[in-house]
């Protein structure tokens, strides 16, 4: 196994990011993409595409809607890496697994609820001179998007080392 590390390691990434991408863009319902960053002080409006009725969501609802959606993303990463993964004759530790599905699901969870002024990566760009870059919403551009993204492939490749942890190949 130590010889094909670096490509199991890479198979993993690879899976995941592909299951994180399913899962946040073709997974995610559009009510989880809109009240996952709700807060009482800040709440959103969702208009239901099929009856038109609009509802009001405050933090409860925000929590609950990013809870949702992290654990659905999560599902999908483990259903894309775990067939991946069989296809291609890797035997992932099931600890590993879990382990590694947890840091993403954590992670996620903590960049997603984007109340603003509270958020955590809103935070985090404040304070490294990103601010301007994460409010940028113009040139076809959307900052807080792409620092998402950027934060959510970070903490992939965490995962995927982790992932690899007594990982065999058949």
């Amino acid at each position: 196994m130590h010889a094909h590390r670096p490509a199991v390691f890479a198979a993993l990434l690879g899976l995941t990011r592909a299951g994180s991408a399913i899962g946040d863009f073709w997974v995610q319902n559009d009510f989880c993409a809109r009240v996952k960053g709700a807060s009482d002080e800040h709440p959103v409006t969702f208009k239901d595409p099929v009856t038109g009725k609009e509802t009001t969501h405050g933090a409860a609802a925000g929590r609950s809607a990013c809870l949702h959606h992290c654990l659905t993303y999560t599902a999908t990463q483990a259903i894309v890496a775990g067939a991946g993964a069989r296809a291609l004759g890797i035997r992932v530790h099931p600890a590993a697994a879990a382990a590694a599905l947890a840091i993403s699901f954590g992670t996620h969870y903590a960049a997603d609820r984007r109340v603003p002024g509270k958020g955590l990566l809103e935070k985090i760009a404040t304070k490294t001179g990103k601010g301007g870059f994460y409010k940028l919403a113009d040139f076809g551009i959307n900052g807080a998007f792409q620092l998402d993204s950027a934060w959510h492939h970070g903490w992939e490749t965490v995962a995927a080392l982790v992932a690899i942890t007594k990982a065999t190949t058949r």
